[in-house]
């Protein structure tokens, strides 16, 4: 059996800055989206290199983000973090060289975003598009196991019984 605790605001910012690999959702109207994807961050943003495609088409209808990471080292021994944050095209060319220097320490090849796409058996040109992602919330948890001198949960005789 394991707890389950809260991270604190430091925690969580340390965590942003070791895990750099998560899932970005977007919504398009009622019909999410979720991808996985390499950020880079700097506080107090986090910062994503893609091409243009279905993600960015949705963003640009709705900026309104969520990103999720996780360390999952076994099934009690776990941390995830949750930021929910407005994203922005960055335009500006010293606004995108800063932050594409930032992604490129994190993923220097910056795949997946950057390779061959193929569509009706022509080859799409990749455009790149780079996000700053202002965090509006944030949250985490972290697993914390239980010390062995702690009783473990067994359930009751009763209980047993319906779990068959």
């Amino acid at each position: 059996m394991i707890e389950v605790q809260e991270m604190g605001n430091k925690q969580i910012e340390e965590f942003l800055k070791r895990v750099q690999y998560g899932h970005l959702a977007c919504a398009d109207g009622h019909k999410p989206y979720l991808v996985p994807i390499h950020f880079a961050y700097e506080p107090p943003y986090i910062y994503i290199y893609t091409t243009e495609g279905k993600k960015s088409e949705i963003i640009s209808r709705n900026p309104y983000v969520c990103l999720q990471l996780e360390e999952v080292r076994n099934n009690t021994d776990w941390s995830s973090v949750i930021v929910d944050g407005e994203a922005e095209e960055l335009t500006d060319d010293a606004q995108k060289e800063k932050a594409l220097k930032a992604i490129a320490r994190v993923n220097p090849t910056l795949t997946p975003a950057v390779s061959i796409r193929w569509m009706d058996n022509w080859v799409r040109e990749n455009i790149e598009v780079i996000y700053r992602i202002t965090p509006i919330e944030t949250s985490g948890r972290v697993s914390v196991p239980q010390s062995d001198s702690q009783t473990a949960f067994v359930p009751s005789k009763k209980a047993r019984s319906h779990l068959h």
